[in-house]
């Protein structure tokens, strides 16, 4: 498998490099040369495999020989271990149920993959891999879940302080061992910078070998198209106007339906619900990009006001405005629209849906005024008991709380505070490692 830079297509890298590198050197993204296309006879009969069957067959064909089969399937085998069902909520909206993982988020099948194939390339290597990730919310607790006690790797993780929820936080500042916590007194679009900034930083390289497991990561994307597939496996009767709305931050999830479709997945069209950090719905409307400052909402995952993944969208389409808007449709929705979107669909349905899902349903509710005759798929990223405060608020009602998130209720943070400023990140990841 070989990958480019969206920013010179002519620095071209193999998968080990783009996947330990993170980032290319001219602070592109890593996209591959080529996305094959599945077989048809594989594509017809998705309800004849298992999840795991599945994931073998997609990253198999993404990634071709690179890997041997055996090596690959271990790779499968130990981070695809839990289900993504799709829930009916009626005949024309369904929701895909991401958060069955470890840290009850989308972001565990991500974060368990990428590990297990860090830990594959990182084989013999003499040096430790140091990982740098900024959260808004779910990628770090997956992430600290999926590398947690990995041999020869530690991890940085940077969060926003005061920003993400208090069982968000104990997640990545409770493990220890090999995970660290930095609290940035910034945004997420602030800790973004400052790990991007890192790994553009020559002299830092030389002493620290450094990757990336946020959305910038190719090895991010390769799971994620897998719950695609397993999701319109399991739609029942016709999937000829099959829509997919995908609650979007950084955009790494909807990335990666793109090339789910290009492989041959079927899909008719994308949704991108977005809050009130609406840039990418702004584009798609006008056909102009203006990144902005974050705004905090209750939908803190997908405060992102200058989402990396777009450079990825815009490298598969031309950057040719008319194909991309002809294929993705956006929306855009304020916390309080978002709080009576939880609740109709708790007094609809009967379901309980985050305020990142409330998103994308009234997304879908929007998108299907115009388009009645479609089959729309909601990705719930996360668990709503993660929001337990916002979603009690507005349910006024309990939230019931998996047990291996209410353990870490007792958990003390340990993190380390910092102001937003490189020069002295820097010199704490000199002094760490």
């Amino acid at each position: 498998m070989i990958l480019y830079s969206t920013k010179n297509k002519k620095h071209k890298v193999s998968l080990k490099e783009a996947v330990l590198k993170g980032l290319p050197p001219d602070n592109g993204l890593y996209m591959p040369e080529h996305i094959p296309q599945l077989s048809d006879s594989f594509l017809r009969s998705l309800e004849h495999h298992s999840f795991q069957e599945i994931a073998f067959e997609v990253s198999k064909t993404l990634i071709g020989n690179y890997i041997p089969e055996k090596d690959l399937k271990r790779i499968i085998e130990n981070s695809i271990t839990f289900p993504a069902p799709v829930v009916n909520l009626d005949e024309q909206k369904k929701v895909l149920e991401l958060f069955h993982g470890p840290s009850l988020a989308f972001k565990d099948f991500g974060a368990r993959f990428m590990a297990q194939l860090m830990s594959y390339f990182n084989q013999g290597e003499e040096k430790e891999l140091v990982i740098l990730v900024a959260t808004s919310g779910d990628t770090g607790g997956a992430v600290a879940a999926g590398f947690y006690k990995t041999a020869g790797v530690k991890v940085v993780i940077l969060y926003p302080s005061g920003k993400v929820s208090m069982l968000q936080e104990k997640q990545l500042t409770t493990l220890g061992e090999n995970i660290e916590a930095v609290e940035i007194n910034g945004t997420f679009d602030d800790c973004q910078a400052l790990v991007k900034q890192s790994f553009l930083d020559s002299d830092l390289n030389k002493s620290i070998r450094l990757s990336s497991a946020n959305s910038i990561n190719i090895a991010r994307l390769i799971p994620q198209s897998f719950y695609y597939f397993e999701a319109f496996k399991q739609i029942k009767g016709a999937k000829d106007n099959v829509v997919f709305c995908i609650p979007s931050g950084n955009f790494g999830n909807l990335t990666a339906g793109l090339f789910a479709k290009r492989m041959g997945l079927p899909i008719h069209h994308f949704i991108a619900a977005t809050n009130a950090n609406d840039v990418v719905p702004e584009y798609l409307f006008s056909g102009k990009y203006q990144p902005r400052p974050s705004v905090r909402t209750i939908s803190n995952a997908m405060d992102v006001g200058n989402p990396s993944n777009f450079a990825r969208m815009m490298d598969l389409y031309g950057s040719t405005w008319n194909s991309i808007k002809n294929e993705i449709s956006g929306y855009f929705f304020y916390d309080n629209e978002t709080r009576e979107g939880v609740k109709e669909v708790f007094q609809k349905y009967n379901y309980t849906i985050d305020p990142h899902g409330a998103v994308g349903y009234l997304a879908l509710k929007e998108y299907q005024r115009e388009h009645p005759n479609t089959k729309g798929v909601i990705l719930e990223t996360a668990h709503p008991s993660k929001f337990i405060d916002d979603m009690e608020d507005i349910l006024q009602s309990k939230i019931e709380i998996p047990k291996r998130l209410e353990i870490l209720k007792s958990r003390k943070k340990h993190s380390t505070k910092m102001e937003n400023n490189y020069s002295s990140f820097k010199d704490w990841l000199l002094k760490k490692y």
